[in-house]
């Protein structure tokens, strides 16, 4: 199962923001089972995200998450965007604007802000594309969305860390249910990645795995990570390369 990231946000491009929920989504969508193929980053430009996205699309996925731009400012255009990408309307989402409504009269009363009515900018993150089913956000105002084309599951997140963990947690992870996968991380006892480049190749070749290699330095340890569909087959391309003759550690991260 194949899977796409893409990440929205000047601020990730400038670099005043480091990028890290293209990370966090990754790594909880390898553990559920898929191939994170590519991560995209692109900025505030609705032209640039349309583009990105119909990319994306020409690859087809069986999974793309797209995280940032659902706020109420004028340079968060990422719905915009993807409803034009899909050839799609934007249309008032009447159950978010309700929860929109009721999450800021809550701020208004805990006194955070000093007016809850509903303005352009909160209104705004109740559109969503036509067809579109809404994700709540337990965290924050702006709702997801969850829409299927082509055969391709698209999600769509907000970019505020919390916001996404919660909407990715809650609302996307179950959706995509359970598959099994195993990920077997390991120590290698060399100090010099291109004598165990060779042993990497061939285990590839014998098994049914991916294998990463982290070079820690010279003279020191290579961290492996096998990556499988049953921890049998990761075991097996594991004692291989401990028959090759490279002494294998367990390593927690």
């Amino acid at each position: 199962m194949l899977a796409e990231v893409m990440t929205v946000g000047d601020e990730l491009l400038t670099g005043n923001t480091v990028d890290s929920n293209s990370a966090f989504i990754a790594k909880r969508l390898t553990e559920r089972g898929y191939w994170v193929r590519r991560i995209t980053t692109v900025g505030d430009d609705v032209g640039e995200i349309k583009k990105a996205i119909n990319e994306i699309l020409e690859r087809k996925p069986d999974v793309l998450v797209i995280s940032g731009g659902l706020g109420p400012t004028h340079d968060d255009v990422t719905m915009l965007a993807v409803a034009e990408a899909l050839g799609r309307r934007l249309v008032l989402c009447e159950e978010c604007l309700e929860k929109i409504k009721a999450f800021y009269e809550r701020l208004y009363r805990e006194g955070y802000i000093d007016d809850p009515a509903l303005n352009e900018g909160r209104m705004k993150m109740a559109y969503l594309p036509e067809g579109a089913e809404p994700l709540e956000n337990s965290e924050g105002a702006a709702p997801g969305a969850y829409i299927e084309h082509n055969g391709v599951k698209i999600f769509v997140l907000p970019g505020m860390p919390r916001e996404m963990k919660a909407i990715l947690e809650n609302e996307v992870l179950p959706r995509l249910g359970e598959r099994k996968f195993v990920q077997l991380k390991f120590l290698a006892g060399i100090t010099d990645e291109s004598k165990l480049a060779p042993l990497l190749k061939e285990a590839l070749e014998r098994f049914n795995v991916r294998i990463h290699s982290s070079p820690k330095g010279f003279g020191k340890y290579i961290g492996l990570i096998i990556f499988a569909g049953s921890e049998e087959e990761a075991e097996k391309a594991a004692r291989f390369l401990e028959e090759k003759g490279i002494r294998l550690e367990r390593w927690k991260l």
